[in-house]
């Protein structure tokens, strides 16, 4: 990153705007898929183990481009990197607009995928460069502000297109926005860098691929194969060994592809860890939520959305003060309190019942999501404030290829419990059904058991899911108890810099 930014008194504001646009977009076409996902299962023909891929394909996809991005930061320009990365998701969600088959709309997420992992490094790197420490809580509430508009408007917008038209018109609404980002990137920004003599170590690059990867690829095939599948535990143990065998090499270079050297910060490890475990239960709601709604009660997908609106109001509205409260109190209180809320409110999820209410669900989700709004951008920004300037891009990277790694674990656990637990339910609900059913029903009494069992069975499997959810919350609520105040470590590498020219004046 050209350090030029941080040398002006007033912050890029035009590189910052160019990006943030650039981000919202990105953050928008998830939060539009969401509601789609069961549409999506009808029209393809497709399982709930099968559609997960698109969003755990956005992560394999992520989970091996953003190791690579702290080396692409330093490398390379902001303008550079933007091109590139919203030139891909804009190719992406052309591809995904125009699928017919479940294979070929896969592919267009990743592409899609490629490209967001380069703009969300990138963006987090220039605002960490571009405002002082004692600023940077406010700072990332306005930007919380603007990318959490994002899931507000999503949903909804979600929910009337599919009602209205086909599910294939989610991207074509975005690909003409995206265009025009694109442009709009190319004129304004004229950022340049001069020639940075690092070369991108190609071995480092291939570990990290198969260690995520295989990760990723791994936990997420569990959803579908099972946990005792060799195609799972191989893919995951080759994807541990190369990760260690990545881990240990970027130790021994002197300009580590990423810099495992963060975690000797302890802020950064601890919030690394949290956001991490919040990750997994965060998934819970993202998934389950819009199964429960349509699958079970019938919810149209417009309702589905508008449920989601005020908890996505609730975050986006929240993020500017809590950046504001984070610079004057830490990151401390806000974890313990919104991770309480939390754990709570996960739990009550898990209390679902055919007749849960729908004013209900809105409430339950709107709490929720407001207290996870004081926990995940104040406890990422207090770790990242702990590192010296050099590690800025690894930091971030090293944040988001976390994040996509656990986000994949969660979504594969949850899935897989939920998948489990419905097969145990409906067995166990049927053979309680037959004891009661007359002696010889006929079709249509049989058919509305069926029917009924499936139903009361995959609610239960989702209670489950959302009771493992609240185990996890809990987990991330104990080690908020250690948070600390973060100050900005001296970077042991400019203090050898500066003895040495300390010396040479002597001499």
């Amino acid at each position: 990153m050209d350090q030029k930014i941080n040398n002006t008194n007033r912050p890029p504001y035009g590189i910052l705007a160019v990006l943030m646009v650039g981000a919202f977009i990105a953050f928008l076409n998830n939060t539009l898929l969401n509601i789609a996902l069961p549409s999506i299962m009808v029209d393809l023909d497709i399982e709930a183990s099968t559609v997960q891929w698109m969003t755990t394909g956005f992560m394999l996809v992520s989970g091996i481009m953003i190791p690579a991005t702290a080396f692409l930061i330093e490398k390379f320009s902001v303008r550079r990197l933007f091109l590139v990365a919203m030139g891909l998701f804009t190719l992406g969600t052309i591809i995904a607009g125009s699928a017919h088959f479940f294979p070929l709309l896969l592919a267009g997420r990743m592409v899609q995928a490629s490209g967001t992992a380069i703009m969300m490094p990138l963006l987090m790197n220039v605002m960490l460069i571009s405002f002082p420490i004692e600023k940077r809580g406010t700072a990332m509430g306005m930007f919380g502000l603007i990318l959490m508009a994002a899931p507000a408007i999503g949903p909804t917008l979600s929910g009337w297109i599919v009602e209205h038209y086909d599910w294939r018109m989610l991207f074509h609404f975005v690909t003409p926005i995206a265009a025009t980002v694109l442009l709009l990137g190319f004129f304004l920004l004229k950022d340049k860098k001069g020639k940075v003599n690092i070369r991108l170590d190609y071995l480092s690059l291939l570990l990290s691929s198969i260690g995520f990867g295989g990760l990723l690829y791994g936990f997420s095939s569990a959803g579908d194969r099972g946990w005792d599948s060799p195609h799972v535990y191989a893919t995951i143990a080759v994807g541990a060994i190369s990760l260690v065998t990545f881990i240990v090499r970027q130790s021994k270079l002197d300009r580590p592809m990423l810099n495992f050297g963060v975690f000797k910060y302890p802020m950064f490890a601890l919030s690394s860890s949290i956001t991490m475990v919040l990750n997994m239960a965060l998934f819970s709601g993202m998934l389950l939520i819009p199964i429960y709604v349509q699958t079970i009660r019938g919810i149209s997908p417009m309702d589905a959305g508008l449920l989601m609106l005020p908890g996505a109001l609730a975050m986006a509205l929240m993020s500017p003060i809590t950046g504001k409260l984070f610079d004057k109190f830490g990151g401390r209180v806000l974890a313990i309190s919104g991770l309480t809320i939390t754990v709570v409110t996960t739990y009550y999820f898990s209390q679902l019942t055919l007749e849960t209410t729908y004013t209900h669900l809105v409430i339950l989700n709107t709490i929720r999501m407001f207290g996870m709004s004081m926990v995940m951008m104040p406890v990422s920004t207090n770790g990242l404030n702990q590192l010296p300037v050099r590690f800025y891009p690894h930091g971030t990277a090293m944040n988001n290829t976390l994040n996509q790694v656990s986000g994949a674990i969660g979504t594969a656990l949850l899935v897989t419990i939920m998948s489990t637990r419905t097969e145990t339910h409906a067995a166990n609900i049927a053979a309680d059904a037959m004891k009661t059913a007359p002696a010889q029903p006929t079709e249509a009494v049989l058919a509305e058991m069926q029917q009924l069992i499936e139903m009361k069975a995959m609610l239960a499997g989702i209670n489950d899911a959302f009771f493992v959810a609240t185990f996890i919350a809990a987990i991330a609520l104990i080690l908020s108890f250690f948070i600390k105040r973060a100050k900005q470590a001296e970077d042991p590498v400019e203090e050898q810099q500066g003895e040495k020219n300390v010396t040479a004046k002597l001499v």
